[in-house]
């Protein structure tokens, strides 16, 4: 789970940030951190639209290389 401190760092910095939800890269979520509390973050998608996640989903900056959490073993 994200910590406040976190949080707080993307929200005041405004940094576009990435949300990793599953292991399909198109279903990523990317916008800047609006609010949140105990149990999800509010993101605000570049379309200006909000969406409510989970705070037990990876965030992370854009910039950084995507994060595969769901890599396939074979």
């Amino acid at each position: 789970m994200i910590s406040e401190e976190q949080l707080d760092k993307f929200r005041v910095s405004g940094e576009t940030i990435r949300v990793v939800r599953d292991a399909i890269e198109a279903n990523d979520v990317h916008g800047i951190v609006v609010a949140w509390d105990d149990t999800s973050v509010v993101i605000r998608r570049p379309s200006r639209r909000v969406v409510k996640l989970s705070r037990s989903h990876s965030y992370a900056p854009v910039a950084d290389e995507r994060i595969n959490l769901f890599e396939e073993s074979t």
